[in-house]
Formats: C-alpha cells, sequence, structure tokens
C-alpha cells in the first residue's frame, strides 16, 4: 500500500521546550490512521504541521509524494478540537462561505451542502444561527463543512466530543464511508475504544517522541503473552486450580457468565500448546469459556507509556 503522507525526521522546538523529536511517521493511502498520546506529547503540532499553521524547525512532510507546500491545504479537511464556527452567522451561509474559501464554486457548494444535510438529516438548521445550536447539533456542521470538498486526506482531532452515543456512530459510519471511498483519514482521540472500532494503523507520541507504530493488529500480537481466560464447571474446583498453578502461571478471572465456574487466567509457558491446555481442562469437567487475552490499545497506551 502506497503511502499518502510521510514525515521524515521533524522536529519542532518553542522556545526551550521540544514539542516534536524527530518524529518519523507514514500514512498509508486509504487507512484510518490513529494518532494517539497523552496530553502535550506532540499530536497537535505534528498535526499544525500538516496544515501549515507552524512549520518544522528539522525534518520534512511528503503529501501525495510531493513536499508539503501551501496549495496543499486544499486537499486536506482538518476538524480541530477546539471548534471554530462563527456563533452569529447563519449555518448555511458559513457554511457555503467555508467551502468556497476551500476553492469550491457557490453552485458545486450548494449542491454537496443539501446532499450532506439530507443524508444527517439537518436541513432545517440552515437558516439557524450557530449560537441557537448544541454542542452536538453544531458538531455536525463543522464535520460537514470539513468533509465537504472531498479531501483527500482528512484529520479529526477529538471529532466525537459533545456527541451522544446514537451521533457518534452516526459520525464514525460516516467516517467508514469516506475511507470505504478513498479518503484518508488521520484520527486523534483519547477515546480508545473508538480507535479499536476505527483505526488500521496507530502511532503513540509521548513527551515529544515517537515510541510505538505500526499496524494495529501486529501491535496487539506483539503485546499479546499467550495468556487464556478459562471458565470450568467441575465438582473439585480448588483441586484443578491447584493442579493447574503447578504447569502454569495462574491468577483468578473475572469475566461474567451465568454460570458458577472455576474462573482462572492461565499463561503459558514458552514450549506449551494452547490445544493442550484445553484438552486437559476437557478431561477434568465442562469447558465454558477459554477465550486468548489480547490486550486493548488502551492496555497497550497505558502499559507503553509507563515504560517509557
Amino acid at each position: 500500500m502506497a503511502n499518502l503522507l510521510v514525515a521524515q525526521n521533524v522536529s519542532k522546538k518553542f522556545g526551550t521546550h521540544t514539542a516534536l523529536n524527530n518524529v518519523s511517521l507514514e500514512i498509508p493511502e486509504g487507512s484510518i490512521f490513529g494518532l494517539l498520546g497523552p496530553n502535550g506529547a506532540g499530536k497537535t503540532t505534528f498535526i499544525r504541521i500538516i496544515n501549515q499553521i507552524t512549520y518544522p524547525d528539522s525534518g520534512s512532510v511528503i503529501l501525495n509524494g510531493e513536499p508539503l507546500k501551501p496549495e496543499h491545504v486544499k486537499t486536506i479537511g482538518y476538524l480541530p478540537e477546539e471548534r471554530g464556527l462563527y456563533k452569529s452567522m447563519k449555518v448555511g451561509e458559513q457554511a457555503l462561505y467555508l467551502a468556497q474559501l476551500k476553492g469550491m464554486s457557490k453552485q458545486d457548494a450548494q449542491k454537496k451542502l443539501k446532499y450532506w444535510f439530507d443524508r444527517l438529516d439537518i436541513g432545517d438548521w440552515w437558516h439557524k444561527k450557530v449560537q441557537e445550536l448544541s454542542k452536538g447539533m453544531a458538531q455536525k456542521i463543522q464535520f460537514v463543512v470539513t468533509v465537504l470538498h472531498e479531501p483527500k486526506l482528512l484529520i479529526f482531532d477529538e471529532p466525537f466530543s459533545g456527541f451522544d452515543p446514537i451521533n457518534a456512530t452516526l459520525i464514525k459510519d460516516e467516517i467508514l464511508h469516506l475511507k470505504e471511498n478513498g479518503a484518508t483519514v488521520i484520527f486523534s482521540t483519547h477515546r480508545m475504544e473508538s480507535v479499536e472500532e476505527l483505526c488500521d494503523h496507530i502511532a503513540l507520541i509521548n513527551k515529544s517522541n515517537k515510541i510505538l507504530d505500526g499496524k494495529v493488529l501486529d501491535i496487539k500480537r506483539n503485546f499479546k503473552n499467550d495468556t487464556f481466560e478459562v471458565g470450568v464447571e467441575t465438582i473439585n474446583k480448588e483441586g484443578l486450580k491447584k493442579e493447574l498453578a503447578e504447569k502454569y502461571e495462574v491468577s483468578e478471572a473475572s469475566f461474567k457468565s451465568l454460570g458458577d465456574e472455576l474462573k482462572l487466567r492461565v499463561q503459558l509457558k514458552p514450549n506449551d500448546s494452547a490445544n493442550e491446555l484445553l484438552l486437559y481442562l476437557t478431561s477434568k469437567g465442562a469447558v465454558t469459556h477459554f477465550v486468548e487475552v489480547v490486550p486493548s490499545v488502551n492496555e497497550i497506551f497505558i502499559e507503553t507509556v509507563k515504560r517509557n
């Protein structure tokens, strides 16, 4: 898969503070790329460099095979965490104005705005002022303005802020639809459940340094440690637990179930087989639960940041 955006050894300082330190990233075309990190890690600085709001002290950014240049702004859609709508302007008037700033003709903008307003069921907001809308309603308008000119690269910074669960799901579905239609998405958020649902690749920045990146599935494989949650219905719970502890690393598990079975986490040793464990358990009782423990993105995030 070709890369739409490549950052090479990007560094940025503000006075004595290092915001980014030799950060290199490759963002595949047609992917949803999660840009993660604690507050103050450098994510927003990186996003502002892509949008040419600020410039790196060193390093380079390549977009669609070319060094980043001013005209690339029209091929990028950016939804910032701090929203930027004019509160006293009417929604339709403002949306048309912002679309034309991105190079769209008024006629084309009106046609595409009608499509999006109908799609998101917000057509009756056209003549409302932004100050009359709730935070979530205004967020929908800003989402439309961000995607309207069909940019190659979309950057969403905390896009679900202010949304109830129904509208958050609606916008998630729209982001996936945009990806299916060829858009590349950079997605920055602290909501790890959204990263799990949306992202193909992630990068984790901490204290200005990139400390992890890659495909989500590959990262999960690297972090799993051959641990299984098991549930067994047996008449001798303590006996089975003791037998397992003699061969494996064993601890209590707390998954939900309808029965009163023995619930354990069992970590295999390097030469152990999951099939052998399962066969052993079935010889001791009825196995009701046997699931490999795969770390969530949230667990990987916390572990990696603490380690670094």
